[in-house]
């Protein structure tokens, strides 16, 4: 049974529910074999009559003004699900629009609101309560209601016939407690009577909305709370589409209005949860890039997860295969199939023990895209990644998809513009999720070139995590040759990162931090230039996407610097080159290493740059760059550290072998060992005088003791240096050893 059939279900009987226990409201029918818009009974949801016994909306927020967010949430739900909330909000207004699919094709939508956001109590004595959103989504389901999205809460904003400035207090922890909610209640409550609005009229601009949205899914929001909306006298909304609270997180601007799940389209009766869940249809009711996998905070039980760690490569001249960690879970795939990354073909189900993809087309590029699939129902979609089936065609590539930040114009699927940019310069590849990288799916060290695709990944998701940053390093170090672009790189990892941070960017992405897009200025400047430089010669001069080129709009492009040798080779046409660059480049030993490699650096998304002739040029002057014999010897030596550092090891987790980096700025007594939890010394890595420079050594666990159990270990570094006037340095890191 699929979960569009479950969710039908779940709300035919929620209605069936409503006939059978509540009747219907206002002497309506039910429902007619053929639904008309006059007759359909789209009135009521399915919430019981309020108590006679029921308490007020000041004595139940006065019952919890000491609760705890979890004591709170049960009582809400109990006093709502039993029916105590004014008679004013159980009369829906209708809506009538227009909206358009995903094809661009009009249908008119009927849609019925509650008239303002939901409280407990009755009509004389009531207060509108912010609440998390499981307990909302609770109550939905209970209801056969949903939460809007963020196009439907413009759209009720719109049509509101009262529309009340937004109360806002400055932010302190009282906004959290309930004596705020009241109080924002009370100010609401002035404002409404102040107009003369009548109970029951549609109001809009008085709260934010827990919305339905994409991100309920995404991996970086995941438990969290979306919210949108809180719109000003001039229609603007105070609240962006935002997802960085955890969904215990309730503040006193918060609130639920709910939709009745049931509308009509092109006056047929259609589902709403359905709609939002169609690749065609859901454009009618989200303005987010892309059907919903769950358009609810609670997944349905037993729905296997979307593939998130997987990665695809050629197997010869007519297959491909499906690399992807085993889910017991899942009982087979179905793949998705596209020439242009856009339209995709009726699916190819494949089991989970063998995902080889055969009888294609050679030298053809391949676009795809998975969902799981079990006899509960089937995930949503994967992001899209490609390969080339082909036996002559020169592999030497891997583009690794890290652009996981769900923001507008995120649609998970840039490989189109990388890996199309490479097909037309005759390079094969294969391709992989960041996931696939980080579980150890897919080794980089077996790919002269890597193509790490970031778009917009900033300080929400982490442009390259800890684990990450072990891997690319170790790349690099061992002569690896990488591309890496997106627009909030240096942002994440050297404005606002960790010591540990800065010191990946600087050292092995050869980039730091100067502004955040030219002059500090967003929206603006979106052509670059090439500056004089031994490598890249075309085009001369081109843009990227200002949001109306088939990509998104890269609104805050990072200004770079030049750092640990990397050269500036393109900058900002607005700006000189003393400000920093658009991007680097850089040849020549990694810390560490001893073995040349290269990197080029973008402070702006690759796959943004159009046209496409443009793209492929850049492309083809990348691969040549990468290509050319490196004009730096092994034997060169690399500058000296600027400053102590301890790496993370990598690999980690690790079995039973790991590597641990680290750098030594004057002549030291050095010491390097490893203790298990309870503190005691497993083993001596190092304990010797070191002159300054960069070192690496090897831990192998089943060297020191063959017994040595899985689990967490630290291994603590001290440098002394022998001049005796710099302080010591002494620095610990844990490891993770999995047998």
């Amino acid at each position: 049974m699929k979960i569009k059939t479950i969710l039908f279900i779940l709300l035919l009987l929620n209605v069936l529910m409503h006939v059978i226990v509540f009747g219907t409201s206002h002497g309506d029918q039910p429902y007619s074999n053929t639904i008309q818009k006059e007759i359909a009974n789209l009135n009521s949801l399915n919430i019981p009559p309020r108590p006679v016994d029921a308490m007020t909306g000041s004595e139940f927020m006065q019952s919890v003004m000491n609760s705890t967010f979890e004591e709170r949430e049960n009582r809400i739900f109990e006093e709502i699900s039993n029916g105590n909330i004014p008679n004013f909000l159980r009369t829906l207004t209708k809506i009538e629009a227009t909206f358009y699919d995903a094809d661009g094709v009009a249908h008119t939508v009927n849609y019925e609101v509650m008239p303002d956001y939901l409280a407990i109590g009755s009509d004389e004595d009531f207060c509108r309560i912010p609440m998390g959103p499981i307990t909302a989504q609770k109550l939905a389901d209970l209801f056969g209601a949903a939460m809007p999205t963020r196009k439907l809460v413009n759209n009720i904003y719109v049509n509101s016939e009262i529309k009340l400035a937004p109360v806002t207090y400055p932010w302190s922890d009282e906004s959290v407690k309930v004596s705020k909610f009241v109080e924002h209640n009370n100010d609401i409550e002035a404002q409404r009577r102040a107009a003369n609005a009548i109970l029951g009229q549609l109001v809009g601009g008085i709260k934010k909305d827990v919305v339905i949205s994409n991100r309920i899914v995404d991996p970086s929001s995941a438990n969290h709370v979306v919210i949108y909306g809180w719109h000003q006298l001039n229609g603007e909304p105070i609240q962006p589409l935002y997802s960085g609270h955890l969904n215990t997180y309730v503040d006193y601007s918060h609130g639920i209005r709910f939709i009745n799940s049931e509308m009509l389209i092109d006056d047929s009766l259609a589902i709403y949860q359905n709609i939002l869940m169609d690749d065609k249809l859901y454009k009618i009711l989200s303005d987010e890039t892309g059907a919903m996998e769950q358009p609810s905070y609670l997944k349905i039980p037993g729905i296997p997860d979307k593939p998130i760690s997987f990665g695809v490569i050629n197997l010869g001249a007519n297959s491909l295969k499906i690399l992807l960690e085993p889910d017991s879970n899942v009982t087979s795939y179905k793949i998705y199939l596209s020439n242009n990354g856009i339209d995709f073909n009726d699916p190819i189900e494949l089991s989970a023990e063998d995902l080889t993809i055969n009888d294609l087309s050679e030298n053809s590029i391949y676009y795809l895209k998975l969902k799981a699939v079990n006899q509960i129902g089937e995930s949503g979609y994967s992001e899209v990644l490609a390969g080339i089936p082909s036996s002559n065609m020169a592999l030497n590539l891997l583009i690794v998809n890290a652009f996981d930040r769900s923001t507008d114009g995120n649609t998970y699927d840039f490989i189109r513009q990388h890996g199309s940019a490479f097909y037309y310069n005759a390079v094969s590849f294969n391709s992989a999720t960041n996931e696939a990288i980080i579980n150890g799916l897919f080794n980089l060290n077996d790919y002269p070139i890597v193509d790490y695709i970031l778009g917009e990944e900033s300080t929400a998701d982490e442009s390259f995590n800890s684990t990450e940053q072990s891997i690319v390093s170790n790349y690099l170090i061992n002569g690896g040759n990488l591309l890496v672009t997106g627009s909030e790189i240096a942002w994440d990892l050297d404005y606002k990162g960790s010591s540990n941070d800065k010191y990946f960017i600087r050292n092995f992405l050869k980039m730091q931090f100067a502004t955040d897009a030219p002059y500090n200025t967003s929206s603006t400047y979106y052509e670059v230039e090439l500056v004089e430089n031994d490598y890249i010669y075309n085009p001369t001069s081109f843009f990227f996407d200002n949001g109306s080129h088939g990509t998104y709009d890269v609104k805050w492009p990072d200004v770079i610097l030049e750092s640990q040798g990397s050269k500036g080779f393109i900058k900002y046409a607005a700006l000189d080159t003393q400000s920093g660059y658009a991007g680097l480049l850089f040849e020549g030993l990694f810390p560490g290493g001893d073995k040349p490699g290269k990197i080029i650096s973008l402070g702006f998304p690759f796959e943004t740059i159009y046209p496409e002739t443009n793209r492929n040029i850049f492309a083809s002057e990348i691969l040549k760059f990468f290509n050319s014999p490196n004009s730096v010897s092994q034997k060169t030596i690399v500058e000296s550290p600027t400053n102590y550092h301890l790496s993370q090891n990598y690999p980690n987790p690790f079995n039973p072998t790991t590597k641990i980096n680290y750098s030594i700025v004057k002549q030291s007594h050095v010491t390097l060992m490893v203790f298990d939890l309870l503190g005691r010394k497993v083993a001596t890595l190092v304990n010797k005088e070191q002159p300054q420079g960069y070192y690496e050594v090897t831990f192998e666990a089943s060297s020191i003791n063959s017994q040595t159990s899985s689990g967490v270990y630290f291994y603590r570094i001290q440098a002394i240096p022998l001049d005796g006037q710099t302080d010591n340095f002494v620095d610990t890191k844990k490891m993770m050893l999995l047998k």
